[in-house]
């Protein structure tokens, strides 16, 4: 079939119109294209930059921290550096891909510091009237004591004559905790009761017992608990009235106090009558009343009137006054060696003297429940021989916490210093113990 002419210039009209719109399209399509992809490109590169900017600063944080050193007047300080870790997470994979420590120097300066004790320091010899007072024993006392606030007296203990008091006050106080000095009366009340001798054992725990010996080197409470309930406290007050305990242990000292002891043992809530015989709850009881039992328990029982000296007619018609004598001879041997055992292996270690003069002795260890405060005892005398002949010396210490800590065995630390320091000054000789035995203090 032929066509019209109308119809192919109508068909060609419209292929003409077709190219002009395609040839205007194909431009905007190419630039599109161009701008998809230099913003691919683009993405990839910052992508790029990112990782290689995170690498750079992952390798400078894996550096060490520099350490800067600081020059002070105490020496040299270093900072140090402290490390902190940081958890670095991905949102989009919800969990944790990496660990890495920061390390950075403290900006601070780390000096030394020392804690000093700010309470003042007490002279435990002021006040005190020394004119009559043995200077050597005196000065070896003082120097015995260092840092310690406390008291010593010192005894003959032939006769009762006091040779020195050092913190006067102290001493002539109304009375203090005996601590486990109280147990030696506990053991002779016991061995003169009969209820132990030296080789009765007494359990102190599941699988463990002990006899008296032990039980006075270690100073074991439950031993002496035990023993205090089977004496019963009328057999204990007895005792403790005939070696002197709540009487006044001088003679013509009217500043010197009577100590207590109670009229009935401690209640249930508070130890009973075994707290009493193993810590001294409830007695009061002053150095001059333990220096005065000792003198007992060192010349065999004799329990002498302390006397100490004031003035020159007192020295001049110096005379012993004897209280009461007891009778120790059957029981001396068994304290005595618990006390010897107590110096060589127990409680009182640091008073040992190796000097060939044997010393017996007591420690005791408490918190004082009327006064409060710690305290720490050391009762002891010292013989040249086996003990039972001439006792020398009676020395007795007290310390109190005011400061550094104290104890028994702190006590008897400064019992030996003044031990050792009277035999290095020749004190113990024989002719120079006879002229002081036997007359006053040379002034």
């Amino acid at each position: 079939m032929i066509s019209s002419p109308r119809a192919c210039l109508g068909r060609s009209w419209f292929a003409l119109l077709s190219l002009i719109f395609l040839a205007g399209l194909l431009p905007a399509a190419s630039q599109q294209r161009g701008a998809a992809t230099g913003s691919s490109e683009t993405a990839a590169a910052k992508r790029a930059a990112n990782v290689k900017a995170k690498r750079e600063k992952r390798a400078s944080a894996r550096k060490p921290a520099r350490r800067i050193v600081h020059r002070t007047a105490r020496g040299t300080r270093r900072r140090v550096a402290r490390r902190r870790i940081v958890r670095r997470r991905v949102v989009r994979r919800r969990r944790t891909v990496a660990r890495r420590t920061i390390r950075r120097p403290v900006r601070r300066r780390y000096v030394r510091r020392t804690r000093y004790y700010y309470r003042r320091r007490f002279n435990p010899a002021a006040g005190d009237f020394t004119k009559f007072d043995d200077p050597v024993v005196r000065q070896a006392a003082l120097q015995a004591l260092g840092p310690y606030y406390g008291s010593v007296v010192a005894v003959n203990p032939n006769n009762g004559r006091i040779l020195a008091v050092v913190n006067q006050k102290l001493a002539f106080a109304s009375g203090f905790e005996p601590c486990s000095t109280i147990k030696p009366v506990i053991a002779l009340a016991a061995l003169r009761e009969g209820l132990i001798n030296s080789h009765t054992m007494i359990r102190v725990g599941r699988r463990y017992s002990i006899d008296l010996t032990e039980a006075l080197a270690h100073s074991n409470n439950a031993f002496f608990a035990e023993l205090g309930r089977r004496l019963g406290f009328a057999t204990v007050s007895r005792y403790a009235h005939l070696l002197g305990l709540g009487q006044p242990a001088g003679w013509d000292m009217p500043e010197e106090h009577p100590g207590t002891f109670p009229a009935a043992p401690p209640p249930p809530w508070r130890g009973g009558i075994g707290k009493m015989t193993s810590f001294g709850e409830g007695i009061r009881i002053t150095p001059l009343q333990l220096a005065a039992e000792m003198v007992a328990f060192a010349n065999g029982g004799s329990l002498y009137y302390l006397q100490y000296p004031r003035t020159e007619e007192q020295v001049k018609d110096f005379t012993p006054r004897l209280k009461r004598h007891i009778d120790l001879t059957p029981y001396a041997e068994d304290i005595r060696e618990g006390m010897l055992g107590a110096v060589e292996f127990g409680t009182a270690r640091e008073s040992y003297t190796p000097d060939g003069q044997l010393v017996y002795a007591k420690t005791g260890t408490c918190t004082d429940e009327t006064r409060g405060g710690e305290l720490g005892w050391f009762v002891s005398y010292v013989s040249g021989d086996n003990g039972q002949n001439r006792p020398k010396l009676v020395l007795v210490v007290l310390l109190r916490r005011y400061g550094p800590r104290v104890s028994g065995p702190h006590a008897a630390e400064v019992g030996g210093r003044i031990y050792r320091q009277l035999y290095m000054l020749n004190f113990f000789s024989a002719d120079n113990f006879t002229w002081r035995d036997s007359s006053s203090v040379d002034h």
